[in-house]
């Protein structure tokens, strides 16, 4: 009975999880998956449904719409749960893998970038007035020169930091 049902509802569950899922934020696949689920619990609690095809339909468009109202609900972390607790080897080594990458970045500037951008990035946490004596340069220019070597650095770390992606 179950066999005849799934074989039955397999290609229509698809084609329904395959509509729904990209209004939802969510992966087709996933949204199957959960529907199967509910098929399961259903058949459970209270056998197999009348209408298989209309119960399905039902099902697929009732997660689509817990799926949206969850994501509009959920907010990211500033930073990961984790990150806050005592780091792991792992973290470790994908936080070293970041500062590295920016520092090679850096070193790849153009100009007066790189010695900039290693003073704005130092831990003493120096003024512009500091800065700016100690790159030798006015103060007044230090915020143009700035947002020039940010753009340069932005620019060569794009194609190594993937950019984040919009929810939903």
């Amino acid at each position: 009975m179950t066999d005849d049902l799934v074989a039955a509802l397999g290609p229509l569950l698809t084609a329904e999880a395959a509509a729904e899922a990209y209004a939802c934020g969510s992966d087709p696949g996933d949204l199957e998956q959960t529907v199967w689920l509910r098929l399961l619990e259903h058949l459970e609690t209270h056998g197999p449904p009348r209408a298989p095809e209309d119960w399905l339909r039902r099902a697929v468009r009732a997660e689509s719409r817990r799926t949206r109202r969850t994501t509009r609900r959920e907010r990211p972390y500033g930073t990961e749960p984790a990150d806050r607790a005592t780091p792991t080897p792992e973290l470790l080594a994908l936080a070293d893998a970041r500062h590295r990458a920016l520092r090679e970045a850096v070193a790849r500037l153009p100009g007066r970038c790189p010695r900039l951008v290693q003073a704005l990035l130092s831990p003493k946490d120096l003024t512009y007035r500091e800065i700016a004596g100690e790159l030798g340069i006015s103060q007044g220019s230090l915020g143009p020169e700035r947002s020039r070597c940010l753009g340069c650095l932005r620019r060569l770390l794009t194609p190594e930091v993937a950019p984040r992606e919009a929810r939903g």
